[in-house]
């Protein structure tokens, strides 16, 4: 297990670009800082587990992701995940009020367009995006091949490109 030292040294190599990383994904500062903490956390207590097969912050950065995953799942937030936005050339970036009521009426847009998408699409989308899961996964889950997975996959992420285009 690594020293109190060690670990000290661990955080203060790779806060920020844990920080940043999250802060990507979330884009609220506040958020992020709390995300962070609690993936350092996580980390001092698994750090008996790391084996050095990944460097550091590759290691700190998935379980900064599962951290993501799971604030998602808890407070019911929509993300940016979705493509149009993370492209989106126009999507605010700032914690000054005015675009964080921007942001927020870009979350209702996303939640009402996965509403307004068939079943099946919808199923598929939220669990590849908000559950992370692999193809392989989506198709157990909902007793189909992964290739269908991943094709009804790619048919919502289009229909919700022309829903949210077209809003």
């Amino acid at each position: 297990m690594a020293t109190e030292w060690e670990f000290e040294k661990i955080y203060a190599d790779n806060y920020q670009r844990i920080y940043s990383f999250l802060y990507k994904m979330c884009r609220d500062g506040n958020v992020a800082e709390d995300l962070a903490q609690e993936t350092f956390y996580q980390a001092y207590l698994a750090i008996p587990g790391f084996r050095g097969q990944c460097e550091m912050f590759t290691w700190l950065a998935a379980i900064a992701k599962n951290q993501y995953f799971r604030y998602l799942r808890r407070t019911r937030k929509e993300s940016f995940l979705i493509d149009v936005y993370e492209t989106e050339p126009n999507a605010p970036e700032s914690d000054e009020p005015a675009y964080r009521i921007l942001r927020e009426i870009d979350i209702n847009r996303v939640r009402k367009a996965v509403a307004a998408l068939p079943k099946k699409y919808s199923d598929v989308l939220i669990l590849r995006i908000y559950g992370e899961l692999s193809y392989e996964e989506i198709s157990k889950k909902l007793g189909i091949s992964p290739g269908s997975a991943k094709v009804i996959y790619f048919r919502a992420k289009d229909r919700m490109k022309e829903m949210l285009k077209d809003d």
